[in-house]
């Protein structure tokens, strides 16, 4: 039974998360003023290793190879007004097809080689029994392959007529996006991202990104998946009317009234990598309104994570601009499900391999004279 003494752990467990280590930080950048370089020519995989100094307190020696994408699945209500373009089975199929590696995002993460946490949160139709495992952890201490069972109930309520789902459900959310969290600590893993997979969760998204910060709607939204031209005339009007009612709730209630199950987790997830120090990567637009929903909770955990892509979706810019980070890089891409999170891993798999391989200029046995006119003269 949830009760006041989860949503209660819930701060406790987020009050634990840590700033940065900023000596460890101060000494990464200095060491990269020190290598074979032009220092700053290797642009932001400097920035990337500094900041992972910051986060494991380590200047070299951050092996980032155990990697493991978290995706958390559940069905929206709110598809009953007309706001999505693809029916909802669709979240059953994906949900099971990522155990199968044949999704945009597992088939990648099936050639790198990354472990994927399946999580059904609350898929409304039914998951053959023989798919599903009740631990995130196997007996030898892995991830799973099968079908995480973590359902809160058939889907979500239609936000647009009553909340969404229960305060209490909304923190069983979170608190499974923590056990996430720890589960992926307890395997080993060095680096996480977040995916989801539920038909209409643009539109809960765009719901949450509205509450927080007042934007208009019209500003916030896009056609998802395809939608047409009076399902984005819906969606927009239902965006905007849920803005205004939980405008002044605090982030549970926000959740509660217009988020889904996946959106919980999410959010529960990143701060559940952050209070473990490990780097955890937004994929795309839910993505990082879940990640906006961590910051309104503890705004600690952005020092630990790292944008992916830049999504196509119309208020991802809003969202990106609310946590303050840049995303790595731009391939026009707004599928969802964590696709864009194995690329940044290997970005940031060369941002410390830069720190860890490369030798100073001196073991280089180069002059650095050079470096000193070039600095003069402020052309970096």
């Amino acid at each position: 039974m949830i009760c006041e003494k989860d949503e209660k752990n819930i701060e406790a467990l987020s009050r634990e998360i840590c700033p940065p280590d900023r000596e460890a930080m101060e000494k990464a950048a200095a060491r990269q003023e020190e290598l074979a370089k032009v220092p700053g020519s290797l642009g932001r995989l400097e920035d990337i290793s500094i900041r992972m100094a910051g986060i494991t307190g380590n200047v070299t020696g951050n092996d980032l190879r155990k990697q493991c994408i978290a995706v958390f699945c559940g069905d929206n209500g709110v598809v009953a007004e007309g706001v999505a373009s693809a029916p909802q089975t669709v979240t059953l199929c994906q949900t099971i097809n990522f155990t199968r590696r044949i999704t945009g995002m597992s088939a990648q993460a099936r050639y790198f080689g990354i472990d994927v946490l399946d999580v059904d949160m609350g898929v409304a139709e039914d998951i053959p029994e023989e798919l599903y495992t009740d631990s995130m952890l196997t007996k030898d201490g892995s991830i799973p392959v099968k079908i995480v069972n973590r359902s809160i109930a058939r889907g979500t309520k239609n936000l647009a007529k009553e909340p969404a789902m229960t305060r209490r459900q909304a923190i069983q959310g979170i608190l499974t996006g923590f056990e996430a969290a720890d589960a992926m600590k307890k395997a080993g893993i060095q680096l996480c991202g977040i995916g989801e997979m539920g038909i209409g969760n643009t539109t809960t998204s765009s719901c949450l990104l509205s509450a927080v910060t007042g934007v208009e709607a019209e500003d916030l939204v896009g056609r998802g998946g395809g939608l047409n031209n009076e399902g984005l005339e819906t969606k927009i009007r239902i965006v905007r009317d849920a803005g205004v009612r939980c405008r002044d709730m605090d982030p549970i209630g926000k959740l509660a009234a217009v988020g889904g199950f996946d959106l919980c987790a999410m959010t529960g997830c990143y701060l559940g990598a952050a209070r473990n120090r490990m780097p955890v990567v937004i994929d795309g637009f839910i993505s990082i309104v879940a990640a906006v929903m961590a910051r309104e909770i503890q705004p600690l955990v952005t020092h630990y994570m790292f944008a992916s892509h830049k999504s196509m979706e119309v208020g991802y810019n809003t969202a990106m601009e609310r946590l303050g980070l840049k995303p790595m890089f731009d391939l026009g891409m707004r599928l969802g499900e964590g696709s864009g999170c194995p690329v940044a891993f290997k970005i940031m798999e060369a941002g410390c391999a830069s720190m860890d391989l490369m030798k100073t200029l001196a073991e280089g046995s180069i002059d650095a004279g050079y470096l000193e006119e070039i600095k003069k003269g402020n052309f970096f």
